[in-house]
């Protein structure tokens, strides 16, 4: 997932994967929210070697809480599945 994809800025916060193998399927994201950047100096994020890797913190001035996030993020995804969460959720 990509900020500011359409005006030369763009910036990765969340990388998504699916893999098919042998009749399994496997998914998963990585949601960048306090992460040490630093690491992806080291590396090609996704074999792209021309565009920035950010997270939530760089984009918002600061570290946030992960447990709020977690939660956010988790009413967001059920919504657009259309779930309803009951209270353990």
């Amino acid at each position: 997932m990509w900020l500011d994809a359409d005006d030369g800025r763009a910036r990765k916060i969340c990388a998504l994967g699916v893999r098919a193998s042998r009749w399994v399927t496997m998914h998963g994201f990585a949601f960048n929210v306090n992460t040490d950047l630093s690491y992806f100096n080291n590396i090609i994020p996704c074999g792209i070697d021309d565009k920035d890797v950010t997270s939530m913190a760089r984009e918002l001035g600061g570290p946030l809480d992960i447990d709020e996030v977690k939660a956010q993020l988790k009413t967001q995804i059920a919504r657009l599945f259309g779930m309803e969460l009951d209270s353990t959720s």
